[in-house]
């Protein structure tokens, strides 16, 4: 909230002021309870109880809005501007309120304030009317930044968000589906062949993957769709994949999929359905 400039009419010397335009906010139409047509002392009257005043102001004329409304979000008084602009709420505990405005052809603004004991505050608040055109002098302060690509990898969906998130740690070796179909794979073996630090055990025609690094005979772990599925997990259709993540070694698991089989490899798969595509 910035401040525009001194109220015109003198102010007691007990009392701050300041002309303040107000920031345009989305307000519901139901948080600013009607009241008098005329401005109304409302609160508790203790002796201890600050007191806010002013007037609501037209932006751009400077001319006092009849009618308005203004509202204490913190303790629901409400009370409307008189035939001057003028406005008052008593009865405002020390600490930091939060006042909503309010006019029938204005944006609706906001302001927040902190009292202290006693205190009297006196604010005029300035409303911009809805459909206000700039001026020639503002329109010439308007500042048009230059263009600049955004560039990012489409997200796969919020399903796909850990998979997203590990993938810009660097750590590991990861397919998408683009990758999938323009390679052109017959099965999950196939797709990871190109991968680094990963080799075949093959016995007969069926060939299972070993890590590199691993000993001799240690299988990695398949997780299919956030569940450990060492049966299911090679046999997975390479048309019902979305993504895959390769860690070759116990140094690349992520700690989510650490466990007593991290040493021998990780390969977490993502299916088109989620757990659907198992059973499918």
């Amino acid at each position: 909230m910035s401040a525009l400039r001194r109220a015109p009419h003198h102010v007691a010397a007990s009392a701050r002021a300041r002309c303040v335009r107000l920031a345009v906010t989305v307000i519901g139409a139901g948080a600013l309870l009607g009241g008098p047509l005329t401005a109304q002392s409302v609160g508790s009257g203790t002796s201890q109880a600050a007191t806010l005043r002013g007037r609501i102001l037209d932006a751009v004329s400077g001319a006092p809005l009849v009618d308005a409304t203004v509202a204490a979000t913190t303790t629901g008084a409400s009370v409307r501007t008189d035939s001057a602009g003028r406005y008052r709420i008593d009865g405002l505990k020390v600490g930091i309120h939060r006042f909503l405005v309010s006019a029938a052809g204005y944006n609706r603004g906001s302001v927040t304030l902190a009292f202290a004991q006693r205190e009297v505050m006196e604010r005029d608040l300035e409303l911009d009317p809805i459909g206000m055109v700039l001026s020639a002098a503002d329109s010439a302060k308007i500042q048009t930044l230059a263009t600049v690509p955004i560039t990012a990898p489409m997200s796969a969906g919020r399903r796909f968000d850990d998979f997203e998130r590990r993938r810009t740690t660097g750590r590991g070796q990861y397919l998408t589906r683009t990758q999938l179909e323009e390679g052109q794979f017959a099965t999950l073996q196939d797709a990871m062949r190109p991968l680094r630090g990963v080799r075949y055990s093959c016995a007969g025609s069926t060939c299972l993957v070993q890590m590199a690094r691993a000993p001799l005979g240690c299988s990695p772990e398949y997780v299919v769709d956030e569940r450990v599925d060492n049966m299911f997990g090679p046999l997975v259709p390479v048309r019902d994949i979305q993504a895959i993540e390769v860690y070759t070694g116990a140094s690349d698991v992520p700690g989510e999929f650490a466990g007593t089989n991290a040493g021998c490899g990780v390969i977490v798969i993502w299916t088109t359905n989620g757990r659907a595509a198992k059973r499918g």
